[in-house]
C-alpha cells in the first residue's frame, strides 16, 4: 500500500480557522451531552437518601474499571417530546457497549434520575435500536432497570410498537444471547415484562417492584388491598413466585451479581484464538483532523486527507481512480483489520456508482468490512448524467451496498444529501453501525436549493393560473424553505431521530470504527446455542 502524502500544512492560518470551526460545532453537542449529565445529578441527593446509586453510577460499577464504552444514541430525543430545553435527551435510557468481566456486552441502564426513567418514543426506538446491535453482533444484554414506564403523554405511540422490544427479547433467549437484568426500582405493567423476559433477574431488596397492576390500580380495579411488597416486592418474587433468580441487598449488591453471572458464562470460550496483531499508528495524527475539513462545506477536500489521519501507517491502496476520481474506492487497515473504503470527493456519477458497485463486490468476495465516509450532494444530475445511465448505475450501487453480506460501518463527515445518503449506506440501508460528524448535514437536498425548487415551482403555477407572480411572495416563500431544510438537516435534528448510532468527535473516529470492526468481527465469529422458544421459567 502507498502512503498518502498530506497536502495540508497544520500551521496555515486555513487549517486554525477550520479547526476553531469545528471546535465549535463539537462543543454544541458535548454542550448538550453536559446538560443532560447535569441534570441526572440533580437527583444525586435524593437517591442517597434512598441509599440508591445514580444510573451512570451503576453503569461505572458494572463495566470492567479502566475499559471503554461505545454510549449508542446518547442525545435520542434532543428537543423532542417533553424535552423543552435539551436537558431530558436520551429517551429516558442510556445504551452502549461496554466489557464486563472481559467480554463485550450490550448495557442498558433506566436513567431513573430524569423524569423516573420514562420511556419516549425516541427512547423506544432507541430499546430497539440497542436490540438490533446486540443481534446482529451476537452480545449479551445487562439491563439495569428502574423505570416509570411509557411516559403517559406519549402512550399511543408507544403501546403498539413497544410489543416489537418484548418480540426480541424472546428472540434473543432464543438465538442463545443471554439477557440479564438487575431491577432496582419500579417495573411496573408492561415494564414488568422486560425482566421477565429477561434470562436471569436479580430484585434489590426493598427497591425492587415488579406487578402488572400496582396496589392503586388493583383497588379499583377489583377492591383487593395489597402492599407494595405483598404485590410485586423483592423478597416475595425470589421466594414465592420465583420471578427472580437472585435476591440483592442494594444497587451494588445486584451490579456485582450481575457480574458474576457474566463471569459464570464464559462467554468468550468458543471465540477462536488471534494471534495479536501489529498496527503502525497513521503518519498523521487524528488530532488534525479538526482542521482538515474546511468551515466552508462548500469548498471541496479530498477524502484521502481523512484516510490518512485513521489509516495504519497513513497507507492507502486506491482502487480505480483512473476511471472516476470523485467516489473513493480502496483498501485500508485500522489496527491491523483491512477495510474496504467508499469515500466522496464529489457527486457521485455513472462511472463512480459502477465502480463503486464493483469494489463492493469485490469486498464481499473477500469477506473484508465496509467503511462508508459521506461527504456528497449526491448522484450528478443533468443531460449527459441521465444519458449515461445515473439511475441504472446508481440502482446497482444501491443494490450493492444493501445485499453486501460483510459488515457495513457509515461515518456521515459532511453533507449526505439525497439518494447520495442512500448509495452510502444511510440509516435506512441498515449499516451495523453509523455515526455522525458534528458538522454533518442529512437532507433530501441543501436548504437553498429546495428554495428555489420551491419558488421556481410556485411561479410557474401562478403563471399557469394567469397569475402575476409577487415577487415578495416569492422570497418569503424561498427563505422560509431554505430555513426549514436548513434546521432539519443539522447533525443534532439527525441524532435525535436516530439517523445515526451518535454524534463524535472527529479526532475519535480511528478508535470508534476500530472498535466498531471489531464488535463485527467478534460477532460473525461467535457460535451460538439456540433453541426454540428461548428459556422460560416453568
Amino acid at each position: 500500500m502507498q502512503v498518502i502524502e498530506s497536502t495540508i500544512n497544520p500551521n496555515s492560518p486555513e487549517f486554525a480557522g477550520n479547526a476553531e470551526a469545528m471546535q465549535a460545532e463539537i462543543e454544541t453537542f458535548r454542550d448538550v451531552e453536559r446538560q443532560v449529565r447535569d441534570k441526572a445529578e440533580e437527583a444525586r441527593e435524593k437517591f442517597n437518601q434512598k441509599n440508591k446509586l445514580l444510573p451512570r453510577d451503576r453503569i461505572n460499577l458494572l463495566l470492567d474499571r479502566g475499559s471503554p464504552f461505545l454510549e449508542i444514541c446518547p442525545l435520542a430525543g434532543y428537543k423532542m417530546h417533553d424535552d423543552k430545553d435539551g436537558s431530558m435527551a436520551g429517551g429516558g435510557m442510556i445504551c452502549g457497549i461496554g466489557y464486563v468481566g472481559g467480554a463485550r456486552v450490550m448495557v442498558s441502564a433506566s436513567n431513573s434520575a430524569i423524569k423516573g426513567g420514562t420511556i419516549t418514543p425516541a427512547g423506544l426506538d432507541k430499546t430497539l435500536r440497542a436490540q438490533e446491535i446486540a443481534m446482529e453482533n451476537n452480545l449479551p444484554v445487562i439491563s439495569l432497570s428502574e423505570s416509570g414506564g411509557a411516559n403517559l403523554n406519549y402512550a399511543t405511540d408507544i403501546f403498539v410498537p413497544g410489543a416489537r422490544g418484548f418480540a426480541n427479547q424472546a428472540r434473543m433467549s432464543a438465538a442463545g444471547i443471554p439477557q440479564i437484568t438487575v431491577v432496582h426500582g419500579n417495573a411496573t405493567a408492561g415494564g414488568a415484562y422486560q425482566p421477565g423476559l429477561s434470562d436471569y433477574v436479580i430484585v434489590v431488596r426493598d427497591q425492587a417492584k415488579m406487578f402488572l397492576a400496582g396496589p392503586p390500580l388493583l383497588k379499583a380495579a377489583t377492591g383487593e388491598i395489597a402492599t407494595d411488597e405483598e404485590l410485586g416486592g423483592a423478597v416475595m418474587h425470589s421466594e414465592v413466585a420465583g420471578t427472580a433468580e437472585y435476591l440483592a441487598e442494594n444497587d451494588a449488591d445486584g451490579v456485582r451479581q450481575a457480574r458474576e453471572i457474566m463471569a459464570s458464562l464464559d462467554w468468550n470460550k468458543t471465540l477462536p484464538e488471534h494471534a495479536p496483531k501489529d498496527w503502525d499508528e497513521p503518519q498523521h495524527s487524528p488530532d488534525e483532523l479538526p482542521g482538515v475539513i474546511p468551515a466552508d462545506s462548500r469548498r471541496p477536500y479530498d477524502v484521502r486527507e481523512i484516510l490518512a489521519r485513521i489509516a495504519d501507517g497513513s497507507r492507502f491502496l486506491d482502487f480505480k481512480n483512473d476511471f472516476d476520481s470523485q467516489t473513493v474506492c480502496g483498501w485500508i487497515e485500522i489496527y491491523g483489520r483491512s477495510v474496504g473504503i467508499i469515500g466522496n470527493n464529489g457527486p457521485i456519477t455513472p462511472n463512480g456508482a459502477a465502480k463503486a458497485a464493483q469494489f463492493i463486490q469485490l469486498c464481499d468476495q473477500s469477506q473484508t468490512p465496509l467503511l462508508f465516509l459521506h461527504n456528497t450532494t449526491g448522484f450528478m444530475v443533468g443531460t449527459d448524467s441521465e444519458q449515461n445511465g445515473i439511475i441504472k448505475h446508481g440502482s446497482k450501487m444501491i443494490q450493492a451496498v444493501t445485499n453486501a453480506r460483510v459488515p457495513r460501518i457509515a461515518v456521515v463527515v459532511g453533507g449526505s444529501y439525497g439518494a447520495g445518503n442512500y448509495a452510502m449506506c444511510g440509516r435506512g440501508l441498515d449499516p451495523r453501525f453509523i455515526f455522525a460528524w458534528p458538522n454533518s448535514r442529512t437532507a433530501v437536498m441543501g436548504g437553498a436549493q429546495a428554495g428555489k425548487v420551491m419558488r421556481i415551482v410556485a411561479e410557474e403555477k401562478q403563471r399557469k393560473n394567469g397569475v402575476e407572480p409577487d415577487p415578495q411572495q416569492l422570497d418569503v416563500l424561498e427563505k422560509s424553505t431554505a430555513k426549514k431544510l436548513n434546521d432539519g438537516s443539522h447533525s443534532l435534528f439527525g441524532t435525535a431521530r436516530l439517523w445515526d448510532d451518535g454524534l463524535i468527535d472527529p479526532r475519535d473516529t480511528r478508535r470508534v470504527v476500530g472498535e466498531a470492526l471489531a464488535i463485527c468481527q467478534e460477532g460473525d465469529e461467535r457460535p451460538l446455542q439456540p433453541n426454540s422458544f428461548g428459556v422460560a421459567r416453568l
